[in-house]
């Protein structure tokens, strides 16, 4: 990922230092279990850890020099381990294992790591946009369908359902969480024909995952759906970022995003307060979604494994999670600043409407008074366009007609945007976590 899109903590989870340290506990780990078995010299196994070598930078670079011999990335850190380490008893080092064993079970471990943090940025996401709901839930604002008028809603409700929505995206991301918490250490093709299970069991229970049957490698079902998961964030964070940029329209002029001091909208044109974190999410959104297009294809390997998902990886995992992690972030910091203008909403809704909002309460008090449906419709449609053509107030239309005999209480109940809102406070009530 480049670095304009990349936190810094979630980008060090997967630097090659941190891999290559979180393989190296791997590595220990299974050489400890070994030794608890009775594999193992105990006493040769207990000087591994105090030998254990810095991962830095310079490390990283050894394991790259030796690769250029091994075209093995793994072979080659396992050799700068054992050298480091020391002979005899750095032979014990990668016992038993294959490199699966090792790279599966680090990836999971950090791939659980990274989705902590994804969790965590969701339900602040999640916490911003309930409390926009709760303090815009009696903001009437005009619903529209097809992108034209339709009836009134409230801003509240709108970000009530934003948030139910990532709601369930935290869900499912802790769904995806539990199904890549798990690790294998049971060697070439699974069967443990090197290995103890109770080894595997060891190393899993130290580093907090579940030990998996699998081929060579863990199966790569439990991958995709993390990034399923990063991709319906994405979707839910675009959908979202949408909206906004729907209203900050110069006609519509109902929200737009929070304006820095200093900021500039456009170099050219020294007006503009352009949607430019919505676009830059609506983007993104894009690449999350082709990341699991990705992950999709690694599924199916030949036989007990092959080696095509590996390069995909270690591209699309750690930008996904990069990815959703900025864009939670930077969505976050639009939910709260999110500027509404509720005056120019009403405004909308109201004179800019035409009052053509309530066409279906004059059409259901138009049924009441005993017309038929199919009669009423065309009333209030002819009345509707004749209100769009001559720019006139639908509710005076309305009130002229000859064939309307509605009286003014009824009239007046027909246009009052509060009654068709009475029921606002439901998207509030379906926000169980609110405190």
């Amino acid at each position: 990922m480049i670095p304009r899109y990349s936190p810094k903590d979630v980008a060090a989870l997967f630097s090659d230092e941190n891999r290559f340290d979180t393989m190296l506990e791997v590595e220990l780990l299974a050489a400890e279990g070994l030794a608890e078995l009775g594999v193992l010299p105990a006493a040769d196994v207990a000087t591994l850890r105090p030998r254990r070598p810095v991962i830095d930078a310079a490390f990283v670079a050894e394991v790259e020099e030796r690769e250029l011999t091994t075209n093995h990335d793994t072979a080659a850190f396992v050799d700068i381990v054992q050298a480091k380490i020391g002979m005899p008893e750095g032979a014990w080092i990668h016992y038993g294992l294959t490199s699966s064993d090792v790279v599966d079970t680090a990836l999971c471990f950090t791939l659980t790591k990274a989705m902590d943090i994804v969790i965590t940025e969701a339900t602040a996401l999640r916490d911003a946009l309930t409390r926009r709901a709760v303090e815009s839930i009696d903001l009437a604002i005009t619903g529209r369908t097809h992108g034209m008028h339709a009836e009134p809603t409230t801003y509240g409700a709108k970000f009530a359902l934003f948030a139910l929505q990532v709601q369930r995206d935290i869900e499912r991301a802790q769904h995806a969480r539990t199904a890549i918490a798990v690790g294998k250490l049971s060697g070439a093709v699974g069967t443990y024909s090197n290995i103890d299970p109770v080894v595997e069991a060891f190393v899993c229970r130290a580093l907090a995952l579940v030990p998996v049957p699998a081929t060579q490698v863990i199966a790569r079902d439990r991958h995709a759906e993390l990034l399923y998961a990063c991709a319906s964030l994405g979707t839910s964070m675009e959908q979202f970022a949408l909206e906004v940029r729907l209203l900050a329209r110069s006609e519509v002029g109902e929200a737009e995003e929070p304006f820095a001091k200093g900021q500039k909208g456009s170099s050219a044109m020294p007006h503009k307060r352009n949607p430019v974190l919505s676009e830059r999410l609506c983007g993104l959104a894009r690449v999350l979604r082709g990341y699991l297009q990705a992950g999709l294809e690694d599924v199916a390997l030949w036989h007990e494994r092959d080696i095509s998902h590996s390069s995909v990886e270690r591209v699309v995992l750690p930008d996904a999670l990069q990815l959703t992690v900025y864009m939670l972030r930077k969505a976050t910091g639009l939910a709260d600043g999110l500027v509404l203008h509720p005056d120019r909403a009403l405004e909308n809704l109201t004179v800019g409407s035409l009052g053509l909002v309530f066409s279906q309460s004059v059409l259901l008090a138009l049924v009441e008074s005993g017309m038929s449906r199919d009669e009423a419709y065309r009333i209030v449609q002819r009345c509707a366009r004749q209100a769009v053509e001559e720019r006139r107030n639908f509710r005076e239309i309305v009130e002229s007609d000859d064939e309307v005999s509605l009286g003014n209480e009824v009239l007046a109940r027909a246009f009052d945007a509060q009654r068709l809102l009475a029921h606002r406070g439901r998207f509030l009530d379906a926000l169980m976590w609110r405190s």
